[in-house]
C-alpha cells in the first residue's frame, strides 16, 4: 500500500503496504546496443603462425597468387586457402564464455511456481524476455514458463476472487502477517516510527512507539473500501482523501489543540493486493515536513476528554459543519440562490450550538464565559437569517461580514480556558487567488 495526503500518500512491494503523499515518479532506462562477445580490438601481434618460406614441400594445390588477396577471399596459406579463426579470437586462445542467465527470468520463473504474486511474476518474466533478446542472455525457457504459471495464477486469483477464496486467503495472510512491528498491525490510537523515517513510498516494517516520544505517524481510523474490481489509484485515493479527513474530526475534535504542520495521511491496498483481498484503508496523522515527526498525541475525543469539554466541542462542530457547505462560487454574486441557502443553514446550526450551551450546567468557573459566548453565537444567527433573506448581493455580504464579527475566535479564547481546551486560536493563512494560480501554472514533472 501506498501511504498518500491530499494534503501531503499507493502497501509495497505486493502485498507490502506502502506510504505516500500522492507523489508519482517515472524513471527512463536507456538501452544501448552491446558488443559481441570476447575481446575487442585486433588480434594481439603473432597470434597467427607464420608462413614458411619457399615452395610447399608436397601437396594438390600450388601456392597462391602473389599480392594482396582480392576483397572477401581467404588469406592464401602454403596448402590453399586457410579459413579465418573465430571473431576475436586469436589461434589458441579459448572460446568465450557462455552469456549470463537473465536474473528476472529466474525470479519469474520462482514467481510462477509460488503462484503467491502472480501478477509481479508476469511482468518481471515479459521484462526479461525484451532483455534476452537485447543482450544475449540465458534463460528464455525460464522466461517463458515463469510468464505463462504467473498467467495462469492471474486467472486462478480472478475467479478465486470472485468465489470470495481469495478474501478468506487474504485474512488468513493477515492473521500471519500482523504480528508486532508490520504495517497491518496498526491500529487506532497507535504511535509509530517507519526504518525510512518518512509516511512517503512503500513500507511494511512499523515499530510501535508511545505517542509521548516522537513518531511519524498516528493512526485515528480504518475503514473497508467496497467489494469487486480494482477502482484504480485515483478512485481509492479520492475515498480515502474524503473519508478519512471526515473521520479526522471525531478523533481530534479540538482542532485548536492540532499543531500547524499536522495533515492527513493514508495507507491503501495496491493492485496486487487487492486481488487477495486486502480492502483496508488506514487513517494516519503526520508531519508535511520532509522527515519532519511529531511528538504527543493529537486524540481529543470521548476517550481523553470530560463531560464538559465534550458537549462544548460536539456544539461547536455543528457550525464548524454546516460553514463547511459554502457554495463554489467565488462571490455571492455568482450564485446568490446558493448562498442564501448556506447562510439558512448556518443560522440554524448557530440556534442549536447556542441551545446546547444554555442547556447545559457548567462549572462554576465556566458558566459565565460560556453564557456570554452564546449571547455572540445568537447575535451571528440574527445576521445570518438577515443574509438568507437579502435580495441582492451588496446587502448579503453586509450581513455576512457582520456575522462573521460576532464568530470571532477570539471569543471563545475565555471558556476554553476555563474549560481547560486549547485556548490559542489557529492562524489562518491569507488566501492569495493570484499566488494560487501561479502554484498550479507551475506543475511538478513526473
Amino acid at each position: 500500500m501506498p501511504w498518500s495526503s491530499s494534503g501531503p500518500r499507493s502497501r509495497g512491494a505486493p502485498p507490502l503496504p506502502a506510504l505516500a503523499r500522492s507523489a508519482r515518479t517515472r524513471s527512463t532506462v536507456h538501452v544501448s546496443i552491446p558488443p559481441p562477445p570476447g575481446p575487442q580490438g585486433p588480434p594481439p601481434h603473432g597470434s597467427y603462425p607464420e608462413e614458411p618460406q619457399g615452395p610447399a614441400p608436397h601437396g594438390p594445390y600450388p601456392p597462391g597468387p602473389q599480392g594482396p588477396a582480392p576483397y572477401g577471399a581467404h588469406p592464401q596459406g602454403p596448402y590453399g586457402p586457410q579459413p579465418y579463426p573465430a571473431w576475436g579470437h586469436p589461434y589458441g586462445a579459448p572460446f568465450a564464455p557462455p552469456p549470463p542467465y537473465n536474473g528476472l527470468a529466474i525470479a519469474s520463473f520462482v514467481l510462477g511456481l509460488l503462484c503467491f504474486v502472480p501478477v509481479v511474476g508476469l511482468v518481471l518474466g515479459i521484462v526479461a524476455l525484451v532483455q534476452i533478446k537485447r543482450k544475449g542472455e540465458r534463460g528464455k525457457g525460464f522466461a517463458v514458463a515463469g510468464t505463462v504459471l504467473s498467467g495462469i495464477g492471474v486467472a486462478l486469483w480472478t475467479v478465486w476472487l470472485a468465489l470470495g477464496v481469495a478474501g478468506d486467503f487474504w485474512e488468513g495472510f493477515r492473521e500471519g502477517a500482523t504480528g508486532e512491528g508490520t504495517a497491518f498491525a496498526l491500529s487506532v490510537g497507535q504511535c509509530f516510527t517507519t526504518p525510512e523515517g518518512s509516511l512517503e513510498g512503500f513500507t511494511y516494517e512499523v515499530d510501535e512507539v508511545p505517542c509521548g516520544e516522537q513518531h511519524e505517524g498516528e493512526v485515528f481510523a480504518a475503514f473497508d473500501m467496497p467489494g469487486g474490481s480494482y477502482p484504480g489509484d485515483d478512485a481509492i485515493t479520492d475515498v480515502a482523501d474524503e473519508r478519512c479527513y471526515a473521520a479526522s474530526t471525531g478523533y481530534a475534535m479540538d482542532a485548536w489543540a492540532v499543531p500547524e504542520d499536522v495533515d492527513v495521511y493514508y495507507l491503501t491496498p495496491t493492485r496486487a493486493s487487492w486481488l487477495m483481498g486486502d480492502r483496508e484503508v488506514t487513517c494516519v496523522f503526520g508531519s508535511v515536513d520532509l522527515g519532519g515527526t511529531l511528538t504527543g498525541s493529537v486524540r481529543a475525543d470521548e476517550t481523553t476528554l470530560d463531560e464538559h469539554q465534550l458537549v462544548y466541542l460536539e456544539a461547536a462542530a455543528l457550525v464548524d459543519r454546516a460553514l463547511e457547505e459554502m457554495p463554489e462560487a467565488a462571490e455571492s454574486g455568482d450564485d446568490l440562490p446558493g448562498y442564501q441557502e448556506w447562510a439558512g443553514g448556518v443560522a440554524g446550526a448557530l440556534a442549536e450550538q447556542s441551545r446546547v450551551l444554555r442547556e447545559h450546567t457548567w462549572p462554576e468557573k465556566a458558566a459565565r464565559p460560556v453564557a456570554e459566548l452564546a449571547d455572540a453565537l445568537d447575535s451571528a444567527r440574527r445576521e445570518w437569517e438577515r443574509a438568507a433573506s437579502a435580495t441582492d448581493q451588496d446587502t448579503y455580504d453586509e450581513h455576512m461580514y457582520e456575522a462573521y464579527v460576532f464568530m470571532d475566535d477570539e471569543k471563545q479564547v475565555t471558556p476554553r480556558k476555563a474549560l481547560g481546551l486549547a485556548d490559542t486560536p489557529p492562524e489562518y493563512e491569507d488566501y492569495d487567488e493570484e499566488e494560487d494560480e501561479g502554484a498550479d501554472g507551475a506543475g511538478i514533472e513526473v
